[in-house]
């Protein structure tokens, strides 16, 4: 029995076939290139378009005559060290501009040095700076930035859960018109405690600073140079660099960044850091908007102590001659007179700061933005 073939269904399988075959080839050749495709509507058809969004990324960047300085604080983290020089050599030359790579080692007790010495013999832009000891990271960035050459500065964490692919989204957000820009790690490969305890600290510290960032302590930022070159970190303020540019004037943002998981080593932090940052965050507040009127502040706090003190005798006193109620020995008597005490202590140390700051006047700490 001779089966009667339809010419139409023919071409249809036949167009079928083709097409699968080109799927398979195409995907083939996306498996042996690396690269990715993305379906993209044409009119009532559909095709592959290949999109280089490596390239694309890099060629969007107006860099000519620029130069770029990374700086990467590390203790203890031989093992990331070698891994994170490959990937930042890989993004930094296709940035296609003159680049410098300074890893400053805060007195690392491993062999973090030598893996240094070997990447330097290899390639000297990548730079090293090895402290005595462990100073801790806010020497390590401050050292990194005195010796920044770059028009711009790039700083992040060398325990590769920073991704050196996020370097040009940054440079690309500072060429709007930053001159800092911090990451956020908007999807964040920590544990739940360290997520919560960072939720709290960027709420308070935006709060109180009057800049609403994500993530104030994310180790990946860049910088133009009159920033990094202005800003002075020490103690444990590098967490607070964000807030310290901004009080100092300078135009700050965020972009979301790619968080990862630890690789190799553990947590250089603990428990103690929380304390610390709350100091910090006080010190701040104080150093950027007190240091040349300490009135301002010992004052305010001393006026609003005496005034609530002041209420509470005046409305016992009122009782006492009014309604003959005694006030001797009642708790509220106390806390009246405590309070008025303390205010005038507070005010007291607010005018002898005051006698301080005018007494060793030194020429006003500025920063000239442009001049014609």
């Amino acid at each position: 029995m001779i089966e009667e073939i339809n010419p139409e269904a023919v071409n249809q399988e036949k167009s079928a076939d083709d097409t699968e075959g080109e799927k398979n080839g195409n995907t083939q050749r996306i498996k042996q290139t690396g690269q990715r495709r993305y379906f993209r509507k044409n009119g009532n058809k559909r095709y592959f378009t290949r999109f280089r969004k490596e390239q694309d990324k890099y060629e969007q960047l107006n860099l000519n005559g620029k130069s770029v300085s990374v700086i990467v604080p590390l203790y203890n983290e031989e093992d990331s060290l070698v891994e994170l020089s490959v990937a930042l050599k890989k993004v930094l030359d296709r940035l296609k501009v003159n680049w410098e790579v300074y890893f400053v080692d805060d007195g690392s007790t491993d062999s973090s040095f030598s893996k240094l010495r070997e990447i330097n013999r290899v390639n000297n832009r990548f730079k090293c700076i090895r402290f005595k000891r462990n100073y801790g990271k806010s020497a390590a960035l401050q050292a990194g930035f005195d010796a920044a050459k770059g028009d711009y500065v790039i700083t992040m964490d060398a325990d590769l859960q920073d991704d050196p692919e996020e370097i040009p989204a940054l440079l690309k957000k500072l060429n709007e018109g930053y001159d800092l820009v911090s990451g956020w790690k908007k999807v964040r490969k920590d544990p739940f405690i360290k997520k919560f305890s960072s939720r709290i600290f960027n709420f308070f510290t935006s709060l109180m600073v009057g800049l609403r960032l994500h993530d104030y302590n994310c180790g990946l930022k860049a910088y133009v140079r009159e920033a990094v070159k202005n800003i002075r970190v020490y103690g444990e303020m590098h967490r607070y660099i964000p807030a310290i540019a901004h009080l100092s004037g300078f135009r700050v943002t965020e972009i979301a960044v790619s968080h990862y998981e630890r690789k190799y080593g553990k947590t250089k932090f603990g428990v103690s850091r929380f304390f610390n940052g709350f100091f910090d965050l006080v010190t701040l507040i104080f150093t950027t908007r007190y240091i040349k009127r300490p009135l301002h502040l010992f004052g305010f706090l001393g006026i609003i102590s005496f005034t609530c003190g002041s209420a509470i005798i005046l409305y016992l006193t009122i009782l006492k001659f009014f309604e003959a109620t005694p006030i001797s020995g009642r708790p509220l008597f106390f806390v009246g007179i405590l309070l008025a005490i303390v205010g005038l202590q507070f005010f007291s140390i607010g005018l002898i700061g005051e006698m301080i700051t005018k007494t060793n006047q030194d020429k006003d700490f500025y920063i000239i933005d442009k001049t014609l």
